[in-house]
């Protein structure tokens, strides 16, 4: 079996370093033994730093990003209970697929995509539907490149009386993400993204209030998998703990490596890395006449606009055979008319930016 060494400069997953290929690995243990435990409380100790929270409940869950998303909705929600979602790319219109599937009422509130959302649109979706339990919405919207501020929302939101739920799947380990300043009440990541670790782990955390809340339910979680009333005993548990699933013991292995390079690294730095790199990028895409289609644009996500009478594949396919650098293609109304370029972890690099915009204007030509 021959796997290419990738340049992955895509929407994701990202470079995973050679350390964190190492790591994972190493001996396979069994997941209650003690030494692995050890690890995976590590881990989440981590991932607590990384989320700038002291929330307890604060762990990976056992499958992709997407799977964080579920296990949030099902957790807080249930059926009959209303939602405002906000929607302004693909991963918002996911959200109100998941939710709709937990038979919640969702209300979108929906904007073009590429935008962000103000607070006085916030703030009279939450006027106009009183009775929603929780307002979710993406912080990095991967399909669009968009970057929401959240503080202001945040504020609304309490104000409401209502819950926070926040996709940052492609900003965590590359925007600051402060959960407790921002009072974020259940948020979720991915691994394969700013963390560059491999894809199979989606990093979730849930304030006080959104525990109470899942304490509270009426009826039992739809789905057994991402149960955290039994979840819970077995990543937060003391002395023994209780058995729920095979957890995926080397992926910890990998993300426990991931996290100490992140914080080896610093987040500021990290943070400063990132948008660095993200301007040097804009300002070579701008010489080649290149634009950003969202206004407010992701570090980590450069969504562009693809100059007219170029041939969306064939440029990305001439990028991967002669560059061996993967790019992403538009999704939604952006088929064919957008390139996603990602800046990421391990794949944010000078070198990287560099050559993916040596390699762009060669293929233009």
């Amino acid at each position: 079996m021959h796997i290419p060494e990738r340049i992955l400069m895509g929407p994701g997953p990202s470079t995973v370093s050679q350390r964190v290929l190492r790591a994972l690995g190493s001996p396979t243990l069994g997941h209650l033994d003690p030494r692995y435990i050890e690890i995976m409380d590590e881990t989440c100790v981590k991932l607590r730093k990384v989320f700038q929270t002291q929330n307890q409940l604060t762990f990976p869950v056992s499958a992709t990003g997407m799977a964080g998303m579920e296990c949030v909705v099902t957790n807080l929600m249930e059926p009959g209970d209303e939602a405002i979602v906000c929607v302004n790319g693909v991963f918002g219109s996911r959200m109100v697929d998941v939710m709709e599937r937990a038979g919640v009422t969702v209300h979108k509130l929906e904007i073009e995509w590429g935008r962000v959302f103000t607070p006085e649109q916030i703030g009279e979706a939450l006027d106009r539907h009183p009775g929603a339990k929780a307002l979710g919405i993406v912080h990095a919207e991967t399909s669009t490149g968009a970057h929401q501020p959240l503080e202001e929302i945040s504020r609304l939101v309490h104000e409401a009386g209502k819950l926070l739920i926040v996709d940052a799947v492609t900003s965590l380990g590359g925007h600051p993400v402060k959960v407790d300043e921002w009072k974020i009440d259940a948020i979720y990541s991915g691994t394969q993204k700013c963390l560059s670790c491999p894809p199979g782990l989606a990093p979730v955390s849930f304030s006080p209030a959104a525990v109470e809340v899942i304490e509270q339910r009426t009826r039992k979680v739809q789905s057994w998998y991402f149960d955290i009333s039994m979840l819970k005993d077995y990543y937060k548990g003391s002395g023994k703990r209780a058995y729920h699933h095979t957890a995926p013991v080397n992926m910890i292995y990998a993300l426990h490596e991931a996290l100490e390079i992140v914080l080896e690294e610093g987040l500021e730095a990290r943070f400063a890395r990132h948008a660095r790199l993200h301007h040097r990028l804009r300002e070579g895409l701008q010489e080649l006449g290149i634009s950003y289609i969202p206004e407010n644009s992701l570090h980590t996500l450069n969504c562009i606009g693809i100059p007219d009478g170029v041939d969306d594949g064939a440029v990305r396919a001439a990028l991967l055979d002669a560059y061996n650098i993967e790019i992403g293609a538009g999704l939604g109304p952006f088929a064919g008319k957008a390139w996603r370029i990602g800046l990421m972890g391990h794949s944010a690099t000078q070198a990287n930016v560099d050559l993916v915009l040596a390699a762009l204007k060669d293929c233009i030509g």
